[in-house]
């Protein structure tokens, strides 16, 4: 990570970087991802969730904060997700075997406390901004999180969306930094016209500004209701977008005038197999409050139709591209916009070849 991306060539025929298939290159697992939604983990409950084909237990106690645990009991390998939580701790529903929030076995029904045998694996966890969050990697390199995006800001109402999708998480990242392809959502928009205004990239992070203009069809309401105003065809490139990636996130912020955003999007990208063919997307839109109080609330249920259908849109296009790769058995894409290249090899560079990390596991078992 220490090599400057100005210094690294990305393929312009297909994905490989530096020879490196980067459809084969995992999320490098040490950065925070969200794996539920806080709402999704009721209190006294479990709750069954993955990391790139790591099964994990999500607990919330009575009282106290969330957990997580490698969602295996160490006697049968059972799911603990399906056991009980009693106290700070959870309960194997096959032979009772309890587990507290550090992985530690605290009670074996049959045996004495002196008897107690190994636990298991624990992960570093969170809560924040609605999401529940893990390190999945080494404790040694654990560092803080960030704001998601803004919606801890009040001057913003925010609304949660995204779901399982079935493609590898680089189609996702390129789908969002590519205003390019805004012809796919002409039945929603319009005929948008962007205009690529510059890039700013290091060595895990990457820039890409746009301005746009509507060429043909009306405005749709939830673009309005985003925008804060209502615009025509025009062949004048108005507003400012920014998307950043900034791994393994990535964030797009919307500029209509002045210094502040009127929409601030916070997104990442969740593997959940051992291929990392499917991702969990947790997205945070957040949009600033006009000054007439209460009337995004009001118009809150367009935006959230509106948007839907974009993502669904994205969702249904990535999702082909992952068929095609599949079908194929390598990537055959000629890419030719700058941007997307500079954030293959961003990409590649900070990721960890799966190959690797299946050695790396492999190490790890060696008694």
């Amino acid at each position: 990570m220490s090599e400057s991306l100005t210094t690294r060539e990305a393929s312009p025929g297909g994905t490989k970087v530096n020879g490196l298939d980067l459809r084969r290159v995992g999320s490098h697992p040490n950065h925070w991802y969200p794996i539920a939604w806080s709402k999704e983990v009721k209190p006294g409950k479990a709750f069954a969730a993955h990391f790139a084909g790591e099964p994990i237990v999500v607990v919330r106690p009575q009282k106290g904060p969330v957990f997580a645990l490698e969602d295996r009991c160490a006697h049968r390998q059972i799911p603990l997700s399906g056991g009980v939580v009693k106290d700070c701790a959870i309960r194997c529903g096959y032979h009772g075997w309890s587990y507290d929030a550090t992985g530690k076995c605290i009670d074996v029904p049959y045996l004495g406390k002196d008897k107690l045998p190994n636990g298991v694996k624990s992960y570093p966890c969170r809560e924040q901004d609605g999401l529940i969050l893990i390190w999945p990697g080494e404790r040694s390199a654990i560092t803080e999180l960030g704001p998601l995006g803004a919606a801890s800001d009040k001057e913003f109402k925010t609304r949660e969306f995204g779901e399982k999708v079935r493609c590898h998480y680089t189609f996702m990242h390129e789908n969002l930094m590519d205003m390019n392809h805004q012809f796919l959502h002409r039945k929603q928009m319009g005929q948008i016209s962007p205009r690529f205004l510059g890039r700013r990239l290091g060595p895990d992070w990457l820039e890409v500004d746009y301005s746009f203009a509507r060429t043909e069809g009306a405005q749709p309401i939830g673009e309005a209701l985003i925008l804060s105003s209502r615009r025509g065809a025009s062949r004048e490139h108005k507003d400012l977008m920014t998307i950043r990636t900034e791994y393994p996130y990535q964030t797009l912020r919307i500029w209509t005038s002045g210094d502040e955003p009127v929409m601030n999007l916070w997104i990442a990208y969740t593997p959940l197999d051992a291929e990392q063919k499917w991702n969990r997307t947790f997205g945070l839109l957040s949009v600033r409050r006009p000054k007439i109080p209460g009337i995004l609330d009001l118009a809150w249920p367009a935006l959230v139709w509106f948007t839907d259908r974009i993502f669904k849109e994205d969702r249904d296009i990535v999702e082909q591209e992952q068929a095609a790769y599949d079908a194929q058995g390598e990537d055959w894409n000629q890419e030719v916009f700058p941007p997307i290249r500079d954030l293959r090899t961003l990409l590649a560079t900070n990721g960890l070849a799966m190959e690797a990390a299946d050695r790396r596991a492999e190490i790890s078992l060696v008694p």
